[in-house]
């Protein structure tokens, strides 16, 4: 098997693994269950039916960019939970919450020590707009080397046209075939399952606790619970060479 000092470019999912999405979306839905008094709904029930909405958005209107998305199924979610309507002003702020969505504390530090060895690339479900706040904010600018948005693609991973997007991109921009990149995320269901069908490695940075995105058949090549912990296996890697 290789090793990850042999491939040339990392792919990366934003949220869930680069951004702690989970707290961001429990931290975003906090009007609305505070408009209804209520404290009682386990962080589980929140997440699942905000992740079922999700998915199903991004099927039914794979062109909608995600902030528009967010606002779009805001309402969704809180009928499903037995919640008053939201205004549309409240589905919009929801919508617009995910540049204040935080970084894993080990983030920004591990992309720049990434970045010593393979180009780093974003490969997300999200809009430019948004993308930009969370770059310029909770990632503190990083200079990823190609951003590439589901606005861009027109479609939601776990599509196919995302990978092969995202492949041909990185063969025009950078001459590095399917072998040299590695798919470097969270979900199992938005990431590693089609990365696999697509023919491409993948490390699977686990985010302990992280509930969507998981699947029941766990896919990838490499496994690190943290993105600094794939980090430190690199440069140990590159201390043997």
């Amino acid at each position: 098997m290789a090793n990850l000092k042999h491939f040339r470019l990392l792919s990366f999912d934003v949220y869930g693994t680069l951004i702690d999405y989970e707290s961001g979306i429990l931290s975003a839905l906090q009007p609305l269950l505070a408009a209804n008094n209520r404290t009682d709904i386990p962080r589980l029930q929140l997440l699942e039916t905000y992740h079922e909405f999700e998915v199903k958005q991004q099927k039914e209107t794979p062109e909608m960019p995600y902030s528009q998305l967010l606002a779009t199924i805001h309402k969704q979610v809180a009928a499903k939970l037995g919640l008053a309507p939201p205004s549309e002003d409240e589905s919009q702020a929801f919508g617009n919450s995910v540049g204040s969505w935080p970084a894993f504390p080990d983030t920004v530090d591990a992309l720049r020590r990434l970045a010593k060895h393979y180009k780093l690339l974003v490969l997300s479900n999200i809009d430019r707009s948004s993308f930009a706040l969370t770059n310029s904010g909770p990632l503190q600018g990083f200079p990823f080397d190609l951003v590439i948005t589901a606005q861009d693609v027109g479609s939601y991973k776990p599509d196919p046209r995302n990978f092969e997007y995202m492949l041909k991109a990185v063969k025009e921009n950078f001459d590095i075939g399917k072998d040299q990149v590695l798919q470097t995320a969270q979900s199992q269901f938005h990431d590693h399952h089609p990365a696999r069908a697509m023919g491409l490695k993948s490390v699977w940075i686990v985010r302990p606790g992280a509930i969507m995105g998981n699947r029941e058949k766990e896919i990838y090549d490499w496994r690190f619970d943290t993105l600094g912990d794939m980090a430190d296996a690199l440069e140990a890697e590159l201390i043997v060479s």
